[in-house]
């Protein structure tokens, strides 16, 4: 009888103690690299002023270093947990790169369709040797040239975002 109670007893106390060895450890779960992610951000200019924002609707849904998003904002995800709220500044370099003087054009007017008016800060679509297009946004008009710049608006500047993981599928 006594060595049934003393099984009991070391059974009772090995299940209260593997039940109290797993109580309060919860799975961290962070993002990582190949992770659809759900992410509200918010943007900013190093002046403060908001380019772009996801708060007040869906959040954004991408693969976490799928090529899709600028290097640093990927960079910033992963290693987020879900619920956790950063604010990081990505430099020019991790985001839209320099600004480069290589991609400002000048075009003589004869040129261009006879039926273009060139305006500042028209996007136009210019054909590349190779057959694609690239957007570029009028800069200068003058009679006898306008100036384009093909380079993306956000080119050489560091860039603060707010980001929030919504979510980790």
């Amino acid at each position: 009888m006594l060595k049934k109670l003393y099984v009991v007893t070391l059974v009772i106390i090995l299940g209260i103690s593997s039940v109290t060895g797993c109580a309060g450890k919860e799975e961290i779960i962070m993002a990582e690299n190949g992770d659809t992610v759900k992410v509200h951000y918010k943007g900013a200019l190093e002046d403060g002023s908001v380019f772009d924002t996801s708060k007040g609707g869906e959040p954004l849904e991408f693969i976490l270093g799928g090529g899709n998003m600028i290097a640093g904002f990927d960079k910033a995800v992963n290693g987020m947990q879900v619920g956790e709220i950063k604010t990081v500044t990505i430099p020019a370099d991790e985001a839209y790169g320099p600004h480069r003087d290589d991609l400002v054009l000048v075009i003589e007017r004869d040129k261009l369709p006879e039926d273009l008016k060139p305006g500042i800060r028209q996007q136009l679509e210019m054909s590349q040797p190779d057959g694609r297009t690239v957007t570029v946004v009028v800069t200068d008009v003058s009679e006898a040239s306008i100036t384009v710049d093909a380079n993306h608006p956000m080119a050489g500047k560091d860039l603060t975002f707010e980001i929030e993981l919504v979510a980790i599928e």
